[in-house]
């Protein structure tokens, strides 16, 4: 039985391409899982509910390595628990080498020899993949700490002080008004009048 999987970070993003793919291979549709994550949670309740319904000698496609897991030892541990605990068979399409069913099946030295190069690969790439997601994540680190070293700001811009902000956090400092009662004079969160107060030394 083929199956096929397809995962995208959020609903937002478009899986259209991969379902193609995956129809193309040819999976049939009722027969592809989709999930959608968010953050670091990486909840996969079609993906756990597709290997629950795998048996062995079954096929599992995938459009890329990095489908089956987060990272590099995600990855590998996916790949090896579809293929050594579950006994199917995994076809990554934009990745030939990545094809089970040409390295699993004999008892040859061939066999063993294609096993060897296939979990070789896969090592190799998803440690590019693990890599290139680390170097993503520090450019744009270091594009953020070079925008704020120019001045630039980012977030929520921060709130004007409206006319008569003065005086009422001088009322503030004098103890002639509550906290709660300026801000509510001057519509802002008590850490915002904290701020401002900190800001104008009257804290």
């Amino acid at each position: 039985m083929h199956y096929g999987y397809a995962r995208v970070s959020t609903r937002d993003q478009n899986v259209d391409r991969q379902l193609d793919a995956l129809r193309a291979f040819p999976v049939e549709d009722q027969r592809i899982y989709v999930d959608y994550y968010t953050g670091a949670t990486f909840e996969r309740p079609r993906y756990r509910r597709l290997v629950r319904r795998l048996r062995e000698g079954d096929l599992v496609v995938v459009t890329s390595i990095d489908r089956l897991g987060r990272n590099y030892e995600e990855i590998i541990d996916q790949w090896r628990r579809l293929t050594r605990e579950r006994l199917v068979d995994i076809v990554v399409l934009d990745m030939p080498l990545l094809d089970t069913r040409t390295c699993m099946g004999g008892e040859g030295d061939a066999d063993v020899t294609r096993a060897f190069i296939s979990d070789l690969v896969l090592q190799l790439l998803s440690y590019v993949a693990q890599v290139e997601r680390e170097n993503i994540r520090r450019r744009q680190a270091e594009g953020i700490a070079a925008a704020r070293a120019r001045g630039a700001r980012f977030g929520r811009p921060r709130k004007e002080r409206p006319v008569g902000a003065e005086e009422v956090l001088r009322a503030v400092a004098a103890g002639e008004l509550s906290k709660s009662e300026a801000a509510r004079r001057l519509d802002v969160c008590r850490m915002t009048l904290n701020r401002w107060l900190d800001e104008a030394g009257c804290a």
